[in-house]
Protein backbone atom coordinates (compact mmCIF):
# COMPACT_ATOMS: atom_id res chain seq x y z
CA UNK A 1 0.00 0.00 0.00
CA UNK A 2 1.72 3.65 -0.80
CA UNK A 3 2.21 5.66 1.82
CA UNK A 4 -0.37 8.86 2.61
CA UNK A 5 0.37 12.18 1.45
CA UNK A 6 3.48 13.81 4.06
CA UNK A 7 2.10 14.65 7.73
CA UNK A 8 0.59 18.06 8.17
CA UNK A 9 -0.35 19.69 11.01
CA UNK A 10 -3.24 20.61 11.86
CA UNK A 11 -4.48 24.60 11.30
CA UNK A 12 -7.00 27.05 11.82
CA UNK A 13 -6.37 29.90 9.28
CA UNK A 14 -8.15 32.42 7.32
CA UNK A 15 -7.67 31.55 4.21
CA UNK A 16 -9.51 27.44 4.92
CA UNK A 17 -12.91 29.01 5.03
CA UNK A 18 -13.96 25.32 4.32
CA UNK A 19 -12.84 24.15 7.47
CA UNK A 20 -13.74 26.89 9.56
CA UNK A 21 -16.15 25.39 11.98
CA UNK A 22 -13.74 21.91 12.35
CA UNK A 23 -10.71 23.78 12.78
CA UNK A 24 -12.48 26.57 15.29
CA UNK A 25 -12.91 23.35 17.69
CA UNK A 26 -9.65 22.16 16.98
CA UNK A 27 -8.09 25.60 17.90
CA UNK A 28 -9.62 24.99 21.21
CA UNK A 29 -7.66 22.35 21.78
CA UNK A 30 -9.96 19.39 20.50
CA UNK A 31 -7.38 18.07 17.65
CA UNK A 32 -9.97 16.55 15.09
CA UNK A 33 -9.16 18.68 12.02
CA UNK A 34 -6.29 18.63 9.95
CA UNK A 35 -5.12 20.75 6.75
CA UNK A 36 -5.17 19.09 3.03
CA UNK A 37 -2.05 19.46 1.36
CA UNK A 38 -2.54 22.37 -1.28
CA UNK A 39 -0.82 20.78 -3.56
CA UNK A 40 -1.41 16.38 -3.83
CA UNK A 41 1.56 14.51 -3.86
CA UNK A 42 2.74 12.63 -6.86
CA UNK A 43 2.02 9.65 -5.65
CA UNK A 44 -1.77 10.35 -5.28
CA UNK A 45 -3.24 8.60 -7.94
CA UNK A 46 -0.79 5.20 -6.41
CA UNK A 47 -2.32 6.36 -2.97
CA UNK A 48 -5.91 6.18 -4.04
CA UNK A 49 -5.86 3.15 -6.39
CA UNK A 50 -3.58 0.80 -4.12
CA UNK A 51 -4.44 -2.46 -2.48
CA UNK A 52 -6.20 -2.71 0.84
CA UNK A 53 -6.82 -5.41 3.30
CA UNK A 54 -8.98 -3.87 5.91
CA UNK A 55 -11.60 -5.22 8.40
CA UNK A 56 -14.87 -3.52 8.93
CA UNK A 57 -14.90 -2.49 12.72
CA UNK A 58 -18.50 -1.74 13.55
CA UNK A 59 -18.32 1.53 16.13
CA UNK A 60 -21.21 0.68 18.00
CA UNK A 61 -19.43 -2.59 19.05
CA UNK A 62 -18.46 -2.28 22.97
CA UNK A 63 -18.06 1.43 22.67
CA UNK A 64 -18.80 3.30 25.56
CA UNK A 65 -20.92 7.03 24.50
CA UNK A 66 -19.14 8.91 27.01
CA UNK A 67 -15.60 8.05 25.20
CA UNK A 68 -16.31 7.04 21.67
CA UNK A 69 -12.50 5.47 21.00
CA UNK A 70 -13.41 2.31 18.70
CA UNK A 71 -12.83 -0.58 20.99
CA UNK A 72 -13.90 -4.51 20.57
CA UNK A 73 -14.21 -7.41 23.19
CA UNK A 74 -12.87 -9.80 20.53
CA UNK A 75 -10.47 -11.10 22.70
CA UNK A 76 -12.75 -11.44 25.58
CA UNK A 77 -12.06 -8.13 27.67
CA UNK A 78 -12.64 -4.33 26.09
CA UNK A 79 -9.42 -3.24 24.34
CA UNK A 80 -8.93 -0.24 22.10
CA UNK A 81 -8.38 -0.81 18.94
CA UNK A 82 -5.57 1.66 18.80
CA UNK A 83 -4.43 0.32 22.08
CA UNK A 84 -4.08 -3.17 20.50
CA UNK A 85 -0.88 -5.28 19.64
CA UNK A 86 -0.85 -4.67 15.59
CA UNK A 87 0.39 -7.97 14.66
CA UNK A 88 -1.89 -9.87 17.04
CA UNK A 89 -5.59 -8.00 16.60
CA UNK A 90 -5.18 -6.49 12.88
CA UNK A 91 -2.04 -9.28 11.28
CA UNK A 92 -1.74 -8.24 7.84
CA UNK A 93 -4.35 -5.33 7.26
CA UNK A 94 -3.11 -2.23 5.80
CA UNK A 95 -5.93 -0.46 7.30
CA UNK A 96 -8.72 -0.65 9.15
CA UNK A 97 -12.61 0.32 8.12
CA UNK A 98 -14.12 2.37 10.65
CA UNK A 99 -18.38 1.72 10.18
CA UNK A 100 -20.95 3.28 9.94
CA UNK A 101 -21.30 6.91 9.73
CA UNK A 102 -25.13 7.83 8.37
CA UNK A 103 -27.26 10.96 7.51
CA UNK A 104 -26.90 13.80 5.55
CA UNK A 105 -22.92 14.97 5.18
CA UNK A 106 -21.13 17.34 7.40
CA UNK A 107 -24.17 16.73 9.72
CA UNK A 108 -23.44 12.59 9.81
CA UNK A 109 -23.99 10.27 12.99
CA UNK A 110 -23.24 7.40 13.81
CA UNK A 111 -25.99 6.28 15.89
CA UNK A 112 -26.57 9.02 18.62
CA UNK A 113 -23.07 10.12 18.27
CA UNK A 114 -22.34 13.14 15.90
CA UNK A 115 -19.69 12.75 13.81
CA UNK A 116 -17.81 15.48 15.59
CA UNK A 117 -17.56 13.11 18.77
CA UNK A 118 -16.50 9.95 16.59
CA UNK A 119 -13.67 12.47 14.80
CA UNK A 120 -12.60 13.78 18.21
CA UNK A 121 -12.52 10.11 19.89
CA UNK A 122 -10.51 8.19 16.76
CA UNK A 123 -8.68 9.79 14.45
CA UNK A 124 -5.71 11.52 16.60
CA UNK A 125 -5.15 8.32 18.23
CA UNK A 126 -5.33 6.55 15.19
CA UNK A 127 -3.18 8.80 13.69
CA UNK A 128 -0.82 8.92 16.74
CA UNK A 129 -0.32 4.69 16.28
CA UNK A 130 0.02 5.24 12.65
CA UNK A 131 -2.72 2.95 11.57
CA UNK A 132 -4.45 3.63 8.74
CA UNK A 133 -8.28 3.68 8.16
CA UNK A 134 -10.75 4.25 5.71
CA UNK A 135 -14.34 6.27 7.01
CA UNK A 136 -17.47 3.69 6.12
CA UNK A 137 -20.72 4.80 5.79
CA UNK A 138 -24.48 3.98 5.33
CA UNK A 139 -24.51 0.22 6.00
CA UNK A 140 -27.79 -2.28 6.22
CA UNK A 141 -30.87 -0.17 7.70
CA UNK A 142 -28.96 3.50 7.12
CA UNK A 143 -28.84 5.88 4.46
CA UNK A 144 -25.61 8.39 3.60
CA UNK A 145 -26.92 11.11 1.52
CA UNK A 146 -24.94 14.30 -0.16
CA UNK A 147 -27.25 17.25 -1.57
CA UNK A 148 -24.02 19.60 -1.54
CA UNK A 149 -20.76 20.06 -1.65
CA UNK A 150 -20.33 22.50 1.58
CA UNK A 151 -21.55 19.59 3.04
CA UNK A 152 -19.05 17.05 1.58
CA UNK A 153 -16.26 18.83 1.95
CA UNK A 154 -17.22 19.37 6.28
CA UNK A 155 -17.64 15.81 6.04
CA UNK A 156 -14.41 14.73 4.33
CA UNK A 157 -12.41 17.34 6.56
CA UNK A 158 -13.48 16.13 9.72
CA UNK A 159 -11.58 12.52 9.33
CA UNK A 160 -8.81 14.33 7.49
CA UNK A 161 -5.17 13.27 8.77
CA UNK A 162 -2.31 11.74 7.29
CA UNK A 163 -3.61 8.08 8.17
CA UNK A 164 -6.84 8.54 6.06
CA UNK A 165 -7.07 6.31 3.26
CA UNK A 166 -10.06 7.03 2.15
CA UNK A 167 -13.94 6.59 2.25
CA UNK A 168 -16.11 3.42 1.73
CA UNK A 169 -19.81 3.82 0.75
CA UNK A 170 -21.85 1.26 1.63
CA UNK A 171 -25.39 1.41 -0.40
CA UNK A 172 -27.89 -1.14 -0.20
CA UNK A 173 -31.15 -0.13 -0.23
CA UNK A 174 -33.47 2.90 0.34
CA UNK A 175 -31.47 5.40 -1.90
CA UNK A 176 -33.42 6.49 -4.94
CA UNK A 177 -31.25 7.03 -8.25
CA UNK A 178 -31.48 10.66 -7.70
CA UNK A 179 -29.48 10.52 -4.32
CA UNK A 180 -27.25 7.94 -5.32
CA UNK A 181 -26.57 10.88 -8.79
CA UNK A 182 -26.04 13.79 -6.05
CA UNK A 183 -23.88 11.76 -3.78
CA UNK A 184 -21.44 10.82 -6.98
CA UNK A 185 -21.84 14.24 -8.17
CA UNK A 186 -20.26 15.54 -4.73
CA UNK A 187 -17.93 12.59 -4.45
CA UNK A 188 -16.53 13.66 -7.85
CA UNK A 189 -15.93 17.03 -6.27
CA UNK A 190 -14.07 15.75 -3.43
CA UNK A 191 -11.91 13.49 -5.22
CA UNK A 192 -10.62 16.23 -7.45
CA UNK A 193 -9.65 18.27 -4.50
CA UNK A 194 -7.74 15.25 -2.55
CA UNK A 195 -7.36 12.91 -5.24
CA UNK A 196 -4.92 10.71 -2.81
CA UNK A 197 -7.99 9.34 -1.55
CA UNK A 198 -9.72 6.15 -2.36
CA UNK A 199 -13.06 5.74 -2.57
CA UNK A 200 -15.41 2.74 -2.42
CA UNK A 201 -19.12 1.74 -3.29
CA UNK A 202 -19.76 -1.11 -1.23
CA UNK A 203 -22.89 -2.96 -2.91
CA UNK A 204 -24.94 -6.68 -2.47
CA UNK A 205 -24.36 -9.46 -5.01
CA UNK A 206 -25.66 -12.74 -6.35
CA UNK A 207 -22.88 -15.24 -7.61
CA UNK A 208 -24.61 -17.12 -10.04
CA UNK A 209 -22.95 -19.85 -11.64
CA UNK A 210 -25.85 -20.67 -14.28
CA UNK A 211 -25.73 -19.15 -17.87
CA UNK A 212 -27.43 -16.11 -16.06
CA UNK A 213 -24.72 -15.22 -13.96
CA UNK A 214 -26.83 -12.87 -11.66
CA UNK A 215 -24.40 -10.38 -10.18
CA UNK A 216 -25.40 -6.63 -8.48
CA UNK A 217 -29.16 -5.99 -8.15
CA UNK A 218 -30.53 -2.61 -9.41
CA UNK A 219 -29.39 -0.74 -6.47
CA UNK A 220 -25.56 -1.49 -7.36
CA UNK A 221 -26.80 -1.29 -11.03
CA UNK A 222 -28.09 2.50 -9.96
CA UNK A 223 -24.72 3.14 -8.39
CA UNK A 224 -22.70 2.22 -10.95
CA UNK A 225 -24.72 4.29 -13.69
CA UNK A 226 -23.97 7.17 -11.12
CA UNK A 227 -20.24 6.40 -11.01
CA UNK A 228 -20.04 6.53 -14.75
CA UNK A 229 -22.54 9.39 -15.37
CA UNK A 230 -19.78 11.31 -12.88
CA UNK A 231 -16.75 9.86 -14.96
CA UNK A 232 -15.24 9.05 -11.47
CA UNK A 233 -11.64 9.01 -12.11
CA UNK A 234 -10.64 6.11 -9.39
CA UNK A 235 -12.74 4.36 -7.81
CA UNK A 236 -13.63 0.79 -6.53
CA UNK A 237 -16.88 -1.80 -6.55
CA UNK A 238 -16.58 -3.70 -3.26
CA UNK A 239 -18.90 -6.82 -3.76
CA UNK A 240 -20.49 -8.38 -0.31
CA UNK A 241 -20.26 -11.96 -1.17
CA UNK A 242 -22.26 -12.90 1.80
CA UNK A 243 -26.03 -13.79 2.09
CA UNK A 244 -26.35 -15.49 -0.84
CA UNK A 245 -29.37 -17.43 -0.05
CA UNK A 246 -30.72 -21.21 -0.84
CA UNK A 247 -27.75 -22.96 -2.26
CA UNK A 248 -29.05 -23.29 -6.27
CA UNK A 249 -27.20 -22.19 -9.20
CA UNK A 250 -29.02 -19.11 -9.81
CA UNK A 251 -27.88 -17.40 -6.13
CA UNK A 252 -24.10 -18.92 -5.74
CA UNK A 253 -21.74 -21.60 -6.82
CA UNK A 254 -23.10 -25.30 -5.27
CA UNK A 255 -21.18 -28.02 -3.58
CA UNK A 256 -22.04 -30.73 -1.46
CA UNK A 257 -26.13 -28.91 -1.13
CA UNK A 258 -24.24 -25.40 0.10
CA UNK A 259 -23.03 -22.69 -1.50
CA UNK A 260 -18.62 -22.60 -1.82
CA UNK A 261 -18.75 -19.31 0.12
CA UNK A 262 -15.20 -19.13 -1.29
CA UNK A 263 -16.03 -20.17 -4.78
CA UNK A 264 -19.21 -17.76 -5.07
CA UNK A 265 -16.69 -14.80 -3.93
CA UNK A 266 -14.59 -15.58 -7.03
CA UNK A 267 -18.27 -15.86 -9.30
CA UNK A 268 -19.40 -12.91 -7.78
CA UNK A 269 -16.43 -11.16 -9.04
CA UNK A 270 -16.00 -12.78 -12.80
CA UNK A 271 -19.59 -12.28 -13.15
CA UNK A 272 -19.26 -8.15 -12.43
CA UNK A 273 -16.26 -7.94 -14.22
CA UNK A 274 -17.62 -9.97 -17.62
CA UNK A 275 -20.85 -8.34 -17.74
CA UNK A 276 -20.29 -4.77 -16.00
CA UNK A 277 -16.39 -4.75 -17.21
CA UNK A 278 -15.20 -3.26 -14.05
CA UNK A 279 -11.72 -4.30 -14.24
CA UNK A 280 -11.02 -6.92 -11.64
CA UNK A 281 -7.57 -4.39 -9.86
CA UNK A 282 -11.24 -2.10 -9.17
CA UNK A 283 -13.32 -4.65 -7.87
CA UNK A 284 -12.87 -5.40 -3.56
CA UNK A 285 -15.08 -8.15 -1.79
CA UNK A 286 -15.98 -7.91 1.98
CA UNK A 287 -16.97 -11.64 3.22
CA UNK A 288 -18.75 -12.09 6.07
CA UNK A 289 -17.09 -14.31 8.79
CA UNK A 290 -18.85 -17.77 9.88
CA UNK A 291 -22.84 -18.00 10.26
CA UNK A 292 -24.34 -15.51 7.75
CA UNK A 293 -28.14 -13.97 8.01
CA UNK A 294 -28.75 -16.59 5.36
CA UNK A 295 -27.74 -19.20 8.06
CA UNK A 296 -27.19 -21.40 5.43
CA UNK A 297 -24.59 -19.60 4.45
CA UNK A 298 -21.61 -20.20 6.54
CA UNK A 299 -17.94 -18.86 5.45
CA UNK A 300 -15.50 -20.74 7.47
CA UNK A 301 -11.34 -20.03 7.84
CA UNK A 302 -10.55 -22.49 5.44
CA UNK A 303 -12.84 -19.94 2.73
CA UNK A 304 -10.64 -17.15 4.44
CA UNK A 305 -7.44 -18.32 3.43
CA UNK A 306 -8.11 -19.79 0.02
CA UNK A 307 -10.08 -16.19 -1.05
CA UNK A 308 -7.14 -14.18 0.36
CA UNK A 309 -4.87 -16.18 -1.76
CA UNK A 310 -6.96 -15.89 -4.83
CA UNK A 311 -7.10 -11.92 -4.33
CA UNK A 312 -3.66 -11.81 -4.02
CA UNK A 313 -3.15 -13.53 -7.47
CA UNK A 314 -5.74 -11.97 -9.24
CA UNK A 315 -4.65 -8.16 -8.27
CA UNK A 316 -7.52 -7.24 -6.80
CA UNK A 317 -8.38 -3.70 -5.65
CA UNK A 318 -9.24 -4.62 -2.02
CA UNK A 319 -10.20 -7.66 0.64
CA UNK A 320 -12.26 -6.69 3.79
CA UNK A 321 -14.48 -8.70 6.21
CA UNK A 322 -17.65 -8.17 8.59
CA UNK A 323 -16.45 -7.87 10.93
CA UNK A 324 -13.50 -7.56 13.61
CA UNK A 325 -15.99 -8.33 16.28
CA UNK A 326 -17.67 -11.44 14.73
CA UNK A 327 -14.05 -12.96 15.17
CA UNK A 328 -14.19 -14.82 18.35
CA UNK A 329 -16.59 -17.89 19.37
CA UNK A 330 -20.16 -16.81 20.94
CA UNK A 331 -20.37 -16.43 24.72
CA UNK A 332 -22.04 -20.41 26.20
CA UNK A 333 -22.13 -21.73 22.88
CA UNK A 334 -24.82 -19.68 21.25
CA UNK A 335 -25.30 -20.23 17.53
CA UNK A 336 -27.42 -17.72 16.62
CA UNK A 337 -26.63 -14.88 14.23
CA UNK A 338 -24.92 -12.01 16.13
CA UNK A 339 -23.10 -8.89 15.62
CA UNK A 340 -20.50 -10.18 18.04
CA UNK A 341 -19.48 -13.49 17.57
CA UNK A 342 -19.31 -16.32 14.60
CA UNK A 343 -21.49 -18.54 15.87
CA UNK A 344 -18.73 -21.51 14.90
CA UNK A 345 -18.07 -21.91 18.39
CA UNK A 346 -14.86 -24.37 18.13
CA UNK A 347 -12.53 -21.80 16.49
CA UNK A 348 -11.09 -19.76 18.53
CA UNK A 349 -10.54 -15.77 18.59
CA UNK A 350 -9.11 -14.23 15.75
CA UNK A 351 -8.81 -17.91 13.80
CA UNK A 352 -10.46 -15.92 10.79
CA UNK A 353 -7.98 -12.92 10.99
CA UNK A 354 -4.96 -15.42 11.22
CA UNK A 355 -6.40 -17.12 8.16
CA UNK A 356 -7.15 -14.01 6.01
CA UNK A 357 -3.32 -13.28 6.61
CA UNK A 358 -2.31 -16.66 5.99
CA UNK A 359 -3.83 -16.43 2.34
CA UNK A 360 -2.52 -12.95 1.56
CA UNK A 361 1.06 -14.17 2.51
Amino acid sequence: MALPTPFQIPICLSHAVALATQCSALCLGLLACTSVPPNPSRNATASATAFVYSPYKHLAMALDPQAPLAATQVSGSRLAVANAPRSTLLPGATALTLAFAAGECGQERWGSLTGLAVAHANIFALQQVALPYIISTGGEGNLFTCSSDAGMEQFVARYASNMLVGFDFDIEAGQTPDMVRSLLQRIKIAQQRRPHLRMSFTVATLAASDAGQSSINSQGQSVLAAIREAQLDNYFINLMVMDFGPAKPSNCVVRNDSCDMAASARQAVHNLHAQHGVPLAQIEVTAMLGVNDVVENVFTPEDATALARWVRQEKLGGLHFWSLDRDTPCAGGATAVSPTCSSLNALPALAFSRAFAEGLR
